[in-house]
């Protein structure tokens, strides 16, 4: 089941897919953090089949760095990751790589979702020419030339679900246009993570296409009933005030932690990256208002309602949402992005850690078990976060295609 993951991201859809034995064998992603981190993630699945896992352990540990982890991985392993921007000049030099990967196989299936700024409502409203003139309107093309190149059976296809409305429509109808030109069938629904046991209201479009060949019907995937709240992700995690930092071994509150399926595994007793950003003091006060609010009469101070010496920003008649908390008792809000830069829209629950989400907690609302790791800054950890597809989800999507016996 050879796989190939276009604009790969952190790799959360390829995560996701290996973990129901899917082999992935190309990353092809633009971004250099990310890129870092798929590679790390590579190192990690190689020496724990190896036997090697405590290598993968000292590099957490911050006893080698990451070179000397990456020496302990052989050269092709790492080359599974091609770090470039999928372009009309750049393509003929992925497909040459990949093709050094592939040797004599086939591929069977190709994943990915090409970056999504174009279709989002936020990015609509905040362009002038609604994004109509945006070049990441048509990186799908460069997604059906991989697949004009490499047949695959089938491929997943993950966006927003502002694709099916992009230009009117237009380029959902492009899209579906050039697939049956290239020789394949689709279908879509709007799939939404928490039916597939992710704490997180996560709705996305996925499409699923098939080769003419190929008899296939879009399939029913098995829902959960019930997620995990936030606060069951987050019961073994050691409590902390913003702008500090609980890392190492026998960090944890609890052994294990059962909520969610392949968070942490037993023997896992790692815990990186709780690492919370600092913030102003008005920015602290402002939290500690939402959280209040919520507490005691259940619902989202509005920016208009703060105190009047709380209030920086000039415009207080629009944009009143912008501090909003994550809810302890149910599900989180989407995992966006824009937690890179503030986190304003993810304040923690708990009103006497008076901080927001750390890069951590970030990653488990996305179902990314804790031995991953995300490499370079913490601007950039919550950024790959943000961007990425839950592993979760991906994985229940992995296996119900491979029960299709397709795969």
């Amino acid at each position: 089941m050879k796989v190939i993951d276009l604009f790969a991201g952190a790799g959360g859809l390829s995560e996701g897919f290996r973990q129901e034995g899917f082999d992935i064998l190309a990353h092809v992603e633009m971004n250099k953090s990310a890129c870092n981190t798929l590679r790390t993630r590579e190192s990690y699945y190689y020496l724990k089949e190896n036997n090697k896992i405590n290598t993968y352990k000292k590099y957490l540990l911050n006893e080698i760095d990451r070179n000397e982890l990456y020496n302990n991985v052989p050269p092709e392993i790492l080359d599974k990751v091609i770090e470039a921007e999928i372009n009309n000049k750049t393509m003929p030099s992925i497909f040459t790589k990949i093709d050094e990967l592939l040797e004599e196989n086939e591929v069977d299936l190709i994943i990915g979702g090409p970056p999504c700024q174009a279709y989002s409502t936020a990015g609509i409203s905040r362009d002038p020419d609604r994004m109509k003139n945006d070049p990441r309107n048509y990186f799908y093309r460069y997604y059906i030339k991989f697949l004009r190149k490499y047949n695959p059976k089938m491929f997943v296809f993950e966006n927003v679900r502002g694709i099916l409305t992009a230009q009117d429509g237009k380029v959902f109808k492009n899209i579906r246009r050039n697939l049956i030109n290239a020789g394949y069938k689709m279908d879509y629904r709007i799939l939404n993570a928490k039916d597939f046991g992710v704490t997180q209201i996560r709705e996305r479009v996925i499409i699923i296409g098939w080769r003419n060949d190929i008899n296939f019907k879009y399939p029913d995937f098995l829902m959960e009933k019930e997620s995990p709240s936030v606060k069951e992700l987050f019961c073994d995690l050691p409590k902390m005030n913003a702008g500090e930092s609980i890392n190492g071994k026998g960090k944890y509150l609890t052994q294990k932690n059962e909520s969610i399926e392949g968070l942490r595994s037993n023997n896992w007793n790692i815990l990186t990256q709780h690492i919370s950003r600092p913030n102003n003091e008005n920015d602290l006060k402002i939290y500690k208002q939402v959280v209040e609010t919520w507490n005691n009469e259940k619902r989202l101070l509005k920016y208009n309602e703060l105190p009047i010496e709380l209030i920086t920003h000039k415009n207080s008649d629009t944009f009143l949402d912008r501090y909003k908390m994550v809810k302890y008792d149910s599900l989180a809000h989407t995992i966006v992005a824009h937690i890179s830069k503030d986190g304003h829209h993810f304040i923690h629950p708990d009103i006497e850690q008076n901080r927001s989400l750390t890069v951590r907690e970030a990653a488990r609302i996305q179902s990314f078990p804790d031995d991953f790791y995300f490499e370079d800054s913490r601007t950039a950890a919550f950024k790959q976060i943000g961007n990425a597809v839950p592993p979760l989800m991906a994985r229940k999507i992995a296996r119900t295609l491979k029960s299709t016996e397709l795969l």
